[in-house]
């Protein structure tokens, strides 16, 4: 007999909860919201839709095109309650909810590595090829793709994540060096080596999490499992590029590990807010991080694509993010499918991402709309030609694979592989892919 697993016998649990309830059990939700935002509270003969995301800002973003909504579709309107949840326990409720059949949303975020949970088994999340395929072209392909399964589209992305790299531009030129003539990563090397060397402040920094390496990785097209789903973390590519990122800090020296250990820790943002360093590798959504809590830094910082790789055309990767999907459970399937549409998908929902997140639209073509281009904090920031280098781009963005397995490959990347290579020195860039690879390859095979 095989044993019940965890989320098994939690499930079991919650259905039986409720069964002592006495009869509730249909209202199960996801507990008590940290915070709740409603939108059309005070219109009559609204339809309830229910909301679950882990973002307070994406939280206020649904409740204020939920307005927008019922001002242009007053035959449609809708009360909208948006709760904002702590990550894990959202996505665990909502796991739940889908298992025992009762208790969903109608619509919910979920993040990126979470999403190949629920695209498992009977998959209870309502296709979207209706409203993506008439506008297929419209988009930046790769990124919709993570949100897919036997080409149907569950998701709605909330912003492409095109990776770039951020300069100081006036460390760089303190130092001398033109950042347009960084075209490769091995001119990226001798710039950065130009720096240490005039300035004595480093290059870049790594951090000891997954953004220390998914990129380049993808970058150099592979990935930690392939288009087939096969699992490729100790390839060839993956040590060669553990490799690359290892010599720029225990070889070139034009590298350190990133204060905290991150790019979204109190102690990084002070270390770069501080001109700490001369440049950072990540996604254009840090626009924000950049605003909110590296403030000296206004003016003084320049967006470029990744210097490319040997052998690639790739200049950015599509990374991080979270899909908006409905919910097969809702009794509003169809009115929630027009919202989700209205609210990320069309090109007005795409704009608002830009002028109320500050999030680079998954469609390419708002890009150049007069409401994108228009002045806003982010242009006063950084500078007027951020949409014309991503146009430059949007044809070679790269997109990532996921599997039911990524978060594992995720966590030992984190807690092993670049600990144990990056700060530790203990094992060389092939054996820590390995020793990871051995045991997410027994958690896989104890699964079957």
């Amino acid at each position: 007999m095989k044993k019940l697993s965890l989320l098994g016998l939690l499930v079991l649990m919650l259905l039986i909860l409720g069964a002592c309830g006495g009869g509730d059990d249909a209202e199960t939700n996801g507990g008590d919201a940290e915070e709740s935002v409603v939108a059309g509270a005070d219109l009559e003969d609204a339809t309830e839709l229910s909301f679950w995301t882990f973002a307070g800002t994406h939280a206020d973003f649904y409740a204020d095109a939920a307005e927008k909504w019922n001002e242009e579709n007053p035959d449609k309107a809708i009360k909208l309650t948006v709760g904002t949840y702590p990550f894990d326990q959202m996505h665990n409720n909502l796991l739940l909810a889908l298992q025992s059949g009762s208790g969903a949303p109608d619509l919910a975020d979920i993040e990126i590595a979470k999403f190949p949970n629920f695209l498992k088994g009977d998959i209870q999340l309502e296709p979207l090829n209706d409203l993506i395929e008439p506008e297929l072209e419209s988009f930046v392909e790769e990124r919709l793709d993570i949100y897919a399964a036997d080409d149907i589209y569950y998701g709605a992305p909330t912003h492409l994540g095109a990776t770039v790299v951020y300069y100081n531009q006036e460390i760089m030129d303190e130092a001398g060096v033109d950042i347009d003539s960084i075209k490769t990563w091995d001119d990226y090397v001798d710039a950065g080596k130009q720096v240490v060397n005039t300035t004595g402040k480093p290059m870049t920094t790594i951090p000891t999490n997954w953004y220390g390496i998914w990129p380049f990785v993808t970058q150099k097209e592979s990935d930690f499992f392939n288009i087939d789903g096969e699992f490729t973390l100790d390839n060839e590519e993956n040590i060669e590029t553990l490799e690359f990122i290892n010599s720029l800090i225990n070889e070139h020296e034009i590298a350190e590990i990133a204060p905290g250990g991150n790019y979204h820790s109190e102690e990084f943002y002070g270390f770069m807010n501080e001109e700490g360093q001369a440049s950072i590798v990540i996604p254009m959504y840090y626009m924000k991080d950049f605003v909110e809590y590296m403030p000296d830094l206004e003016g003084k910082m320049q967006i470029r694509p990744m210097p490319l790789a040997p052998g690639s055309e790739t200049q950015s990767v599509a990374m991080g993010g979270t899909g908006t999907a409905v919910i097969s459970q809702s009794e509003h399937t169809d009115l929630a499918k027009e919202f989700l549409y209205f609210a990320k998908l069309s090109k007005e929902g795409n704009i608002r991402l830009w002028t109320e997140l500050g999030f680079d639209p998954p469609r390419w073509d708002v890009w150049e709309e007069p409401e994108v281009r228009a002045d806003n904090i982010y242009y006063e920031f950084f500078h007027e030609d951020i949409f014309d280098i991503l146009l430059t781009i949007k044809d070679d963005v790269a997109g990532i694979n996921l599997s039911e397995y990524t978060p594992d490959v995720l966590s030992e990347i984190d807690s092993n592989i670049m600990h144990n290579v990056l700060r530790e020195g203990n094992q060389t860039p092939e054996e820590a892919l390995k020793q990871s690879a051995d045991t997410i390859r027994q958690k896989m095979e104890s699964a079957n």
